[in-house]
């Protein structure tokens, strides 16, 4: 979190989801390599670097309603989820 004099304190979401990412491989590292948890392993590794690239695309965007638009998450069949 940083701190602007007279300004609400910014949260940097982008440095917050890298720790999130870095921190699920120490965990993952921590479990058992049996073949029930390899794919299930490797799915939480992927899921949790694409936080950290959705939001970074999303704080991209061009303007509030752009960013909301690209902050939706999208199913695997491509329905679209509010969050």
């Amino acid at each position: 979190m940083t701190k602007i004099p007279n300004k609400k304190p910014l949260y940097d979401l982008e440095e917050r989801t890298f720790q999130f990412a870095k921190a699920v491989r120490l965990f993952v590292k921590t479990l058992p390599k049996t073949i029930a948890n390899s794919e299930d392993i490797k799915q939480v590794i992927r899921a949790s670097g694409s936080v950290g690239a959705n939001y970074r695309e999303a704080n991209e965007s061009l303007s509030k309603k752009d960013f909301l638009m690209r902050v939706k998450h999208r199913g695997p069949k491509g329905q679209v989820f509010q969050n």
